[in-house]
């Protein structure tokens, strides 16, 4: 049985929604901290992993060369929550889900001069009542989002990024403003010594294609799971990019050298 690790976030949804266990293929649910320990452990053997990771432990493994969750500007759903402004941060409270955007935070913040104390937690926004920041990520940064919202908007330009004291930073945005590239959040991988059947590499480009064109129904699904409307679900899905594309390599190629790992150029052909 080959296992696929999978993490149930709504922006991997279109990746395999429509891709079906059976056939010698399995899932393996999971948030990105685990799926990235169970890959190296061998208990997974293609996996969602974090870019961070993948960037730490390139000489271990090999991303498929055309797949990808990424955006250019806003995601989101990496937000940072806070009262005062972002330059007065100093006690900020981190998700324990993902490393990629705990560094990515860490990188903006030095890059801007700020020298802030960070805590992992577990919670929402009642950690704002001990830190002055707390960052969210993935479904939980969503459905925290929308509710703040008293209307949803109409426009991309109409999204507030300050609601009822809360001021919501986006750091795909902030990443975007500084590099005007996209941003790699994760990419499949597997062992470099354990390469994927051509088979199960086959099922997954066709469920992403068959996600894609088909994303209302995605969107529909992601949005009753995570109660949150579906116009709201379906703009943020095609927000995203999922095709480890020219500037998307560029962007992973920046954020390695932001965070001072070597970038491997040595994608595996598949």
């Amino acid at each position: 049985m080959y296992i696929l690790g999978v993490p149930r976030y709504a922006n991997t949804a279109p990746l395999y929604h429509f891709l079906e266990e059976g056939d010698g293929l399995a899932f393996r649910y999971g948030v990105p901290t685990e799926l990235n320990r169970w890959l190296l452990e061998g208990s997974v053997d293609l996996s969602l992993v974090s870019s961070y990771f993948y960037l730490e432990h390139a000489h271990q493994l090999r991303p498929l060369p055309d797949f990808s969750v990424a955006d250019l500007g806003p995601v989101y759903s990496v937000n940072l929550f806070h009262r005062i402004p972002w330059n007065d941060l100093k006690r900020i409270a981190l998700t324990t889900e993902s490393a990629t955007s705990v560094r990515l935070l860490q990188y903006l913040l030095e890059a801007d001069g700020i020298q802030a104390q960070y805590t992992p937690a577990q919670g929402g926004l009642e950690l704002l009542e001990q830190y002055d920041a707390v960052l969210l990520i993935g479904d939980r940064a969503i459905t925290t989002y929308y509710g703040l919202l008293s209307i949803i908007p109409e426009s991309v330009h109409q999204v507030p990024n300050q609601i009822e004291g809360i001021r919501i930073t986006d750091l795909s945005m902030k990443w975007f403003e500084r590099t005007r590239l996209p941003f790699v959040f994760g990419v499949w991988a597997t062992r470099r010594n354990a390469p994927p059947p051509p088979e199960i590499v086959r099922r997954l480009r066709s469920a992403r294609s068959l996600g894609l064109g088909n994303l209302a129904a995605v969107a529909g699904t992601e949005a009753q799971r995570l109660g949150v409307p579906e116009r709201l679900m379906q703009h943020y899905l095609w927000n995203f990019r999922y095709h480890l594309e020219a500037p998307d390599r560029l962007g992973l190629e920046a954020f390695a050298k932001a965070v001072g790992l070597p970038y491997p150029d040595d994608y595996w052909d598949v």
